[in-house]
């Protein structure tokens, strides 16, 4: 057997013999991935992009060989990467991570165009440009950015308190509760029960609210992302029988940690955990507020733009089902009442 003290690798700067080329080429004829279609290469880059638990698991893929590098940019595989594929995080934000994001997004895929938006219309305050970005991952049905832009409307966030528009929140809401979105389901029945952008229909509110908590336990019960669709057949089927029955229409107006659950803390979206890291790490306008939900890192845009828990009046939350979620995480245990004038059965509009 021939080691490197061997014949097979001779002196620095000794001519390339013929017997060395010939090593070469059989070298090159036995690797097997070399001959491997493209589409074979494709596809192993397509799995390892969508299931990528963060940006380091995919980039090292990419550095593996030139051509998994070479590949590894191709339109296909940047359309079916995963929203953990993009979870820069603030501090390593650059040039570079923006290009990565714009040529994600230009091949179509929609956790790109959200989180990008997300990251325009809040921390670079390109409104307009962001609020396309997420308007482009809406129309292909992406439940977040559908969620996101209802909470743009109800806030008229970027512009002036004049410029919201409660029945286009109200429209973008329902889309998005119609794909199984928890906190749209939520919102949606709290503005059915209080007439807010939509006629009232308290019964329907409330049926929008018991929903919520269905999907909400399931996930629970499943080891699931709360996010997730559940299947129409397995709405109520299979759920905790404390949601059926004589004492659904009392469960409907709870949330479910009312009842002794336990609940975990949901994992945010990567977009909401930069905007998180980026508004942690600089200092805003100390006029304006960042929502209380330690999972959301929505600022607001304009002064008194969110809404502020009537009960205690110190946490201010973006949205409704910001309120719930932190609700959940420990508010109820430090929430304390407070005199004030307005509305006390939950966030003020």
């Amino acid at each position: 057997m021939k080691t490197r003290r061997g014949n097979l690798y001779p002196a620095a700067g000794a001519p390339i013999t013929t017997s060395r080329k010939r090593a070469k080429r059989s070298f090159s004829r036995n690797n097997f991935f070399n001959v491997l279609p493209d589409d074979i290469v494709l596809s192993i880059l397509v799995r390892v992009s969508s299931t990528a638990e963060s940006p380091a698991d995919f980039i090292a893929a990419l550095l593996t060989c030139r051509r998994f590098n070479d590949l590894g940019l191709n339109r296909l595989v940047l359309l079916k990467a995963s929203a953990e594929t993009f979870a820069v995080k603030a501090e390593k934000w650059s040039a570079f991570a923006h290009r990565f994001l714009q040529r994600c997004s230009d091949a179509g895929n929609v956790e790109a165009s959200y989180t990008l938006g997300m990251i325009q219309f809040y921390c670079f305050q390109n409104r307009r440009n962001g609020a396309a970005l997420m308007a482009k991952a809406a129309i292909r049905s992406h439940a977040p950015a559908l969620y996101s832009l209802a909470i743009i409307q109800f806030n008229g966030s970027g512009g002036s308190k004049n410029v919201k528009d409660l029945i286009g929140g109200v429209t973008l809401c329902a889309r998005a509760a119609f794909l199984g979105h928890i906190d749209a389901l939520r919102e949606l029945g709290h503005c059915l029960k209080d007439g807010y952008g939509i006629g009232k229909n308290i019964t329907e509110g409330q049926r929008f609210l018991l929903e919520a908590n269905a999907r909400e336990l399931a996930a629970i019960c499943s080891n699931r992302s709360p996010d997730k669709v559940i299947k129409s057949g397995d709405r109520l089927n299979n759920l905790h029988p404390f949601l059926r029955g004589a004492n659904a229409a009392v469960t409907c107006a709870q949330l479910i940690s009312d009842f002794g659950f336990s609940l975990p803390s949901p994992k945010s979206h990567p977009s909401n955990r930069f905007l998180t890291g980026w508004f942690g790490n600089r200092v805003p306008d100390p006029l304006l507020r960042i929502c209380s939900y330690g999972g959301c890192g929505r600022p607001e845009t304009r002064m008194h733009e969110f809404r502020r828990c009537s009960v205690c009046g110190v946490m201010n939350y973006c949205s409704r089902g910001c309120q719930a979620r932190d609700w959940t995480m420990g508010h109820n245990k430090n929430c304390r009442p407070s005199v004030r004038v307005g509305n006390v059965n939950g966030v003020g509009r």
